[in-house]
């Protein structure tokens, strides 16, 4: 399992969701996930939903995820100036 595999199943488990995934060891993986699923949901609701697509991966092919989950709304708007 690699960073572009895991992010691969996080976007088609919600559609509409962009992610950037990394790994050093393609075991322990770091993810920014933007999903409009996350409207309204708690940070752990939001975690079960990522941890939802990724299925019997999780502690086994995938020993770890970190994660930072956000609703398209919390995003601040992108500065083209800089």
């Amino acid at each position: 399992m690699n960073a572009t595999e895991v992010r691969s199943l996080i976007e088609a488990g919600l559609p509409g969701a962009q992610a950037r995934v990394a790994s050093d060891d393609d075991t322990h993986f770091e993810a920014v996930i933007v999903a409009p699923q996350f409207e309204g949901k708690r940070t752990i609701q939001r975690h079960q939903l990522v941890y939802g697509t990724l299925g019997a991966l999780m502690g086994r092919e995938i020993h770890a995820l970190t994660m930072q989950v956000h609703a398209p709304s919390e995003m601040p708007a992108l500065s083209l100036d800089a």
